[in-house]
């Protein structure tokens, strides 16, 4: 028994790729507004990316799928000056629609839901 849910906790890991859904929009104002539509992201754009650009009191939020080294470079070249103007850039790809919100505080975190998922199939057998 413990062998099998090992084995079905290895498959999960190292199961296909299948497409990502993400959110997408071309310029929002609100996060809700532009979390209205969704994309099934199509090879090779493998990452959901949100860019959020503010100047003064307006801000303009656009969801997209994109490549990992597209979204990794945006995300490389984005800045905020200390008045909050600028843009920031965040890639996920870690499950469907992870953009809802930008997604940082749910990507840091995965491997410490493995980590749990690993030890309560443990602790099941």
């Amino acid at each position: 028994m413990k062998m099998l849910f090992s084995l079905v906790f290895l498959s999960l890991l190292f199961s296909p790729v299948l497409s990502l859904e993400c959110y997408v929009c071309s310029s929002s104002a609100t996060n809700e507004e532009c979390n209205r539509n969704t994309q099934e992201c199509q090879t090779p754009l493998d990452t959901c990316m949100t860019v959020v650009d503010t100047l003064g009191s307006v801000t303009a939020i656009v969801k997209q799928c994109a490549s990992r080294a597209t979204c990794e470079g945006a995300s490389s070249s984005a800045s905020v000056d200390s008045d909050g103007n600028g843009n920031k850039v965040n890639c996920c790809n870690t499950f469907d629609l992870c953009n809802f919100s930008g997604a940082e505080s749910i990507h840091a975190h995965m491997p410490l839901l493995f980590l749990t998922v690993g030890a309560l199939l443990l602790l099941s057998c």
